[in-house]
């Protein structure tokens, strides 16, 4: 799949569901899909299940922590993106899909209460939680033929189950369940690749929700900062380490806001296959992205807190690992979309995680102020081949900050 070409049929028949390969169908002229008051509403729930997920980083985070963290990570992430799948493909801002929505909001705040003692004694209702947010959406969609037998007839049916039976065994055998489910969520796109294409997937609601669950993502590294900050004596140091880890988390929103955000809605337009560009680049993509977000926010948690302090293994390599997690992320993007390298995205991945083992030893500040030094070096060399390839293009356009889409603006991310 590449990005190019003609636009996939949008035609809507069978309640959202259409042929894929009519090229430009119901698209040309169509009016844009926004995103509801319903969703933004329903985004607010999320903003909590991130931070419960990311204090449950906090408490542990050597390799095993990582891997149960990122096990119940994905139910939460996943019942979120079937509901932006399902809002995508139908017209949400009725009675019985505001309805909907609240009910899978409050199913998803459930499985957030139950994140912290997802290992103890709350593994039931994580598991119960996500079981009623996948029926529920099944429900929504029930009049589409053959719903069953596809994504969210597997949430149901398979991966709801698993997570219900891991609450009830003991941690071993819940954490090898929870990952089977996982793993069930992750593949179902891959396995219902043909029945998927015959979705009609709107191409600018989809990267606006995206980007607004990694906005709340990134979110969280603000929080991170501040509540950590906010109890501490505030002296020249800390508020150094604020700065700081501040213009880490702006530099990050900068990366995708300011360069990936319109390329990637281009390439939703273009495709030649809108459901190959949102499994690969928005469901795949943006969980590694917002993984990377969480574990930087976690960092910071660590490294606000005392400046002078050494940071030790586990610290710098969610602070590190995240940031590179990140930036490697946009070098598979662009890979998916353009067929394109990546490479000062994929440079300072690898700079920065070769700079890890170095960081360990160092004061928090230290580590802090080294990696807001090499983002903003990064922005600002990616600035100026946007600045030369825009001037290239065409003499006569807009800078790149005026720049909102097109050919010329894509190859930017």
């Amino acid at each position: 799949m590449r990005a190019t070409g003609d636009t996939e049929g949008t035609s809507g028949i069978d309640e959202g569901w259409a042929v894929e390969g009519t090229a430009g169908a119901g698209t040309e002229g169509a009016e844009e899909k926004r995103v509801t008051w319903a969703e933004l509403y329903f985004d607010l729930v999320f903003v909590f299940a991130i931070t419960q997920v990311s204090g449950l980083l906090h408490h542990h985070h050597d390799a095993t922590g990582l891997v149960r963290a990122l096990v119940v990570f994905v139910p939460v992430y996943w019942c979120w993106v079937g509901t932006t799948v399902q809002a995508n493909i139908r017209d949400v801002d009725n009675l019985r899909d505001r309805l909907g929505i609240l009910a899978v909001g409050l199913a998803g705040l459930f499985m957030a209460l139950a994140v912290p003692g997802a290992y103890g004694g709350r593994g039931v209702l994580l598991g119960a939680a996500y079981w009623l947010a996948r029926l529920v959406l099944l429900l929504l969609l029930i009049r589409v033929p053959g719903v069953w037998r596809g994504p969210y007839g597997a949430g149901v049916l398979v991966s709801g189950p698993l997570l219900v039976a891991g609450g009830l065994v003991p941690d071993g055998p819940r954490l090898a369940l929870w990952a089977a489910a996982a793993l069930c969520d992750l593949a179902a796109p891959l396995v219902f690749r043909r029945r998927l294409a015959a979705v009609a997937y709107h191409p600018s609601h989809m990267p606006e929700r995206f980007a607004l669950f990694l906005l709340v993502a990134l979110g969280e590294s603000i929080v991170g900062i501040g509540g950590t900050a906010a109890g501490a004596r505030l002296d020249a140091a800390e508020l150094a380490a604020v700065a700081a880890a501040f213009t880490i988390s702006a530099g990050l929103w900068w990366q995708y806001f300011v360069y990936a955000a319109d390329a990637m809605r281009y390439a939703v337009v273009v495709a030649d296959s809108r459901r190959d560009v949102i499994r690969r680049i928005f469901q795949y993509g943006h969980l590694a992205l917002a993984a990377g977000v969480i574990g930087v926010a976690v960092g910071f948690g660590e490294t606000v807190a005392d400046p002078w302090q050494a940071l030790g293994p586990g610290s710098v390599a969610l602070l590190y690992g995240g940031c590179g997690l990140y930036l490697l992320t946009f070098g598979y993007t662009r890979w998916m979309m353009f067929r394109k390298v990546a490479t000062t995205r994929v440079g300072a991945a690898v700079v920065v995680l070769g700079l890890a083992p170095a960081m360990v030893r160092l004061p928090a500040l230290a580590v802090l102020v080294t990696l807001a030094v090499l983002l903003v070096a990064l922005n600002v060399v990616e600035h100026l081949r946007v600045e030369r390839a825009t001037a290239a293009n065409s003499p006569s356009a807009p800078s790149p900050s005026a720049a909102s889409s097109g050919p010329a603006r894509a190859p930017a991310e």
